[in-house]
């Protein structure tokens, strides 16, 4: 058995996260013997995720992609810039984390991009660590350049300290895809490019694992039928995040997805049950990372991102080559454009208690009579999908891409107030 994985992330917290008020976090590191413990009080809970991995021979550009929406009961996330060595990141993560210790999605410098969905039919061993994806996602971000090195770093670190019990999609700027499923002892690979679709997607199962046990089976048919219905490759991030992330479509039972709230009387409520949607209560944020061009030195990897229940935010394009992320994103207890899109998801989910919270009154997002919201953040949104792409015509120096992303996050926070 290959020796047990330490984290060895630096005491003293060289790296510089994005926000002020991590300043603190850096005076007071965690007493090391108390990290085991606050690890798996932080790690995510297994609510479920909805992913994929994507090749680039399944995307318009020739550029791999990884999707994830994220699913848990931490709904209050932020991203942030995490400086470190020998690779910085960008890290989708709790809002209490200021660390970047532990990160639910990421893009690092060298192109290297990771997320993780829960695998609940991976053996777990009883008095072996769990829930510790987090960290392995943050030191991979911090450590791995390619997918060869992440193999190889799961590979040493096999163990019953690992604490897996997942699915990792990653990328690099190679044009690497895959997927492993990974638990304590044991992981599988999946290439994107060896499926006759060039992507997979994945929920909440993995295929190694036990047969016909796992959860999010019905997500994973509704994705992929989402996924099967555009021609083979011609997917694009603008795809992924404007419609497949605000799904509400079901597999089994007939129900609108957004497309078609605005047919529905504006005065009458149109209530949706979102447990087995792809948008959903639990649903806390939604990233796309749009790698690098396989073979272009000089191209970008973008990490878009959806703070909040996707149906109530708009999507933000982020570099890791600019540095801090935009203030609206990652700043105070609650970042603003999360805390705007929560104020528009209370009017549309207004029962927060027990199974109540998963019915949603589509008539507020659109309707007939035009008075929801959800137009106006789609166009917003389709603006900037639009500038963004006219912006990564040309290069840009570092600086460059800070203003641009600071200028778009404040225009989807413009938007979302707006919209109330």
């Amino acid at each position: 058995m290959a020796p047990a994985r330490v984290i060895d992330f630096p005491s003293a917290l060289p790296y510089d996260a994005a926000c002020a008020d991590e300043v603190a976090m850096k005076k007071n590191p965690l007493p090391l013997l108390l990290l085991p413990l606050v690890l798996a009080c932080l790690a995510e809970p297994g609510r479920g995720c909805t992913t994929a991995v994507l090749s680039p021979a399944a995307v318009r550009d020739g550029r791999p992609m990884l999707w994830k929406n994220r699913d848990s009961d931490f709904l209050n996330n932020k991203v942030i810039f995490v400086r470190e060595s020998p690779h910085s990141y960008l890290a989708l993560v709790n809002a209490e984390d200021r660390s970047g210790r532990w990160a639910y999605a990421g893009l690092n410098d060298a192109g290297f991009a990771i997320f993780n969905s829960v695998a609940y039919n991976l053996p777990q061993h009883k008095d072996e660590m769990r829930d510790l994806e987090g960290t392995i996602m943050a030191d991979a971000l911090r450590r791995c350049a390619s997918v060869e090195e992440f193999e190889n770093y799961l590979r040493s670190s096999l163990g019953p300290s690992l604490g897996s019990l997942a699915n990792f999609g990653v990328l690099d700027a190679r044009g690497g895809a895959a997927l492993f499923e990974v638990s304590n002892h044991a992981y599988r690979k999946f290439a994107a490019a060896d499926f006759k679709e060039g992507y997979i997607v994945n929920t909440n199962f993995a295929r190694s694992g036990t047969k016909g046990t796992g959860a999010g089976y019905l997500r994973h048919e509704r994705a992929a039928e989402l996924f099967g219905a555009i021609a083979a490759g011609t997917l694009s991030h603008r795809q992924i995040l404007g419609r497949f992330s605000r799904d509400t479509g079901h597999a089994l039972v007939r129900q609108p997805a957004y497309p078609q709230f605005k047919f529905h009387p504006g005065g009458q409520p149109l209530w949706i049950c979102c447990r087995d949607t792809i948008d959903r209560y639990s649903t806390s944020a939604a990233v796309v990372v749009h790698g690098r061009q396989p073979g272009h030195d000089g191209s970008l990897a973008t990490f878009w991102v959806m703070l909040g229940e996707p149906l109530f935010t708009i999507a933000l394009p982020l570099w890791v080559e600019a540095g801090p992320t935009p203030d609206p994103l990652c700043q105070g207890g609650m970042a603003a454009l999360l805390a705007e899109s929560q104020g528009l998801k209370k009017i549309a989910r207004p029962h927060g208690e027990g199974d109540r919270r998963e019915y949603l009154d589509a008539a507020r997002l659109d309707n007939r009579e035009g008075s929801g919201f959800l137009p106006g953040l789609l166009r917003a949104e389709e603006e900037i999908f639009s500038l963004t792409e006219d912006f990564l015509l040309q290069g840009h120096s570092p600086s460059e891409l800070a203003v641009f992303q600071n200028r778009m996050a404040e225009r989807a926070l413009a938007a979302l107030r707006a919209a109330h």
